[in-house]
């Protein structure tokens, strides 16, 4: 079944906004190098869904 434009989108907002919290969480626990990774793949998520 094909998805449509709302859903795929609805879906990078999902994942984006997970990757957030991980963001948060590796922050609170003091994983810099986790914190850093975490932008490059919040560009790499943005960047497929534009």
């Amino acid at each position: 079944m094909e998805q449509s434009e709302n859903p795929l989108w609805r879906q990078k907002i999902y994942e984006a906004r997970h990757l957030g919290a991980i963001r948060l969480e590796r922050h609170r626990l003091g994983n810099h190098d986790g914190v850093k990774d975490s932008y490059r793949t919040m560009l790499q998520l943005l960047s497929a869904a534009a």
